[in-house]
């Protein structure tokens, strides 16, 4: 009798780290749910997927909307019958000073990055049980280290965080695994996409994407932890140290974010 295939939800799966995650998934033989809110977007996706045989389902849904998240796990239920791991990957980021955000933007952001993570989760959940299967959850160093221009984007993933934890806490007898992934600076579209205090696209990078962690490493990195039963991952040296320096000097961490976010170019702190 053949083994039953593994199914995973992978939320924003149409570029960065969420479609990495979709080909080493993939790769390793599950069949997938890929989310994002863009068509065409999916319908790219879609046919590299399909070009190496990457069995999938593309969902059209926004992660930042609670009726588009519950139906997204139900169609996914009813093509495959099962879940067994949910990657709450969705995110956007932003860049601007608190004082002058547009406080519609600063919601923008909570919903998609964090009510987004909790929506999927609420519906996944139930169908994870029965598979005692698993949670991905894609945070950031922000959500351990805030950083100045980007106050939305680290409340919303000092939220996931701590979502993620409590939630552990409560099903780790139940035989769910609860993985939170903190990638440092990544080479995804990201921070060209990241909203200013309007709430439009930057358009462009603050940084030399080329330097940073491949977002394939990150989603490689990510299922082996998971597979490996880790609670917490944090990536890059530099993550680490600003992890690590942040729990015991944080009043000194202050002063060094604070200066290397006044360098990027046409940062809001100049």
């Amino acid at each position: 009798m053949m083994k039953q295939r593994k199914v995973a939800l992978i939320t924003g799966a149409t570029s960065g780290i969420g479609k990495a995650f979709a080909f080493e998934l993939g790769n390793q033989g599950y069949c997938l749910g890929v989310s994002g809110r863009n068509q065409s977007r999916l319908d790219s996706l879609s046919k590299e997927l399909k070009a190496v045989n990457i069995d999938h389902l593309c969902l059209l849904a926004d992660s930042a909307n609670k009726s588009d998240n519950e139906q997204m796990v139900s169609q996914l239920v009813d093509r495959y019958g099962q879940l067994d791991l949910l990657v709450n990957n969705a995110g956007i980021s932003m860049r601007a000073l608190f004082e002058v955000l547009d406080l519609d933007t600063f919601e923008q952001v909570m919903d998609i990055n964090f009510y987004g993570a909790v929506y999927a989760t609420k519906y996944a959940l139930p169908h994870l049980k029965k598979s005692k299967g698993g949670i991905i959850a894609v945070s950031s160093i922000n959500g351990h280290r805030g950083t100045p221009a980007r106050t939305a984007y680290t409340a919303s993933k000092y939220a996931m965080n701590g979502f993620f934890e409590a939630l552990r806490t409560e099903v780790m007898h139940e035989g769910i695994k609860i993985l939170v992934v903190s990638p440092g600076f990544t080479g995804t579209n990201i921070r060209q996409n990241a909203l200013n205090e309007k709430g439009e696209a930057q358009g462009e990078s603050p940084r030399d994407e080329s330097k940073m962690m491949s977002a394939e490493e990150v989603a490689k990195r990510s299922v082996l932890a998971f597979n490996k039963g880790k609670r917490d991952l944090v990536l890059t040296t530099q993550g680490k140290l600003a992890v690590f320096l942040n729990k015991w000097m944080p009043s000194r961490m202050d002063k060094i974010v604070y200066d290397v976010m006044k360098k990027e170019p046409n940062s809001p702190l100049q």
